[in-house]
């Protein structure tokens, strides 16, 4: 597997309960971006709300963020990155690996089969990638491609560019 072009999964809250936005950036190896598509604001009623109880915000992430994004992006990508492990859950619903990224200041993992840890000599903090049981095999080569790139590149900056993008998307449409 060559890691040619890779897919940032992110989710934006907005202020004052105003929903949930979903945006995806695609990128070289380099990290530089490729293409970008975000959703519109979704915002459940109280309704779905009560309909959907503790599972809303991971049907909210696969189905209403997650699988749209993915059809509507036009580069063919090689792998999913994500912060979110309720975004593991994507790893279901199409063939293309999810892979979760995280520092070790995000906590609440425990390194194992389906959590290891990446080689960086970048300055930045430890980083981890964890996958669903379904990819857990392949884990290790993904693993190894991941490490090559966080050598010289820090693979959580890009969500971090993500947040800001969404931000600055919805003040366009707020007109703020």
């Amino acid at each position: 597997m060559d890691l040619r072009k890779i897919a940032f999964l992110e989710t934006y809250t907005l202020e004052n309960d105003a929903g949930i936005m979903g945006a995806i950036l695609v990128t070289d190896a380099d990290t530089k971006p490729l293409e970008f598509r975000v959703t519109a604001p979704i915002k459940p009623t109280n309704f779905q709300k009560t309909l959907y109880g503790d599972v809303l915000l991971e049907h909210i992430l696969t189905e209403l963020v997650s699988v749209p994004l993915l059809n509507a992006i036009n580069e063919e990508i090689d792998l999913i990155l994500v912060r979110d492990p309720l975004f593991l859950g994507v790893n279901e619903k199409q063939g293309i690996r999810v892979v979760r990224v995280m520092n070790e200041e995000d906590g609440n993992f425990k390194a194992g089969k389906s959590v290891q840890e990446l080689a960086s000599s970048n300055g930045s903090p430890k980083t981890y990638v964890e996958t669903s049981k379904k990819f857990e095999s392949e884990l290790a080569e993904i693993k190894a491609k991941l490490g090559i790139m966080s050598e010289h590149r820090n693979l959580v900056e890009p969500f971090d560019r993500l947040k800001v993008a969404c931000e600055q998307v919805h003040l366009q449409k707020t007109g703020e």
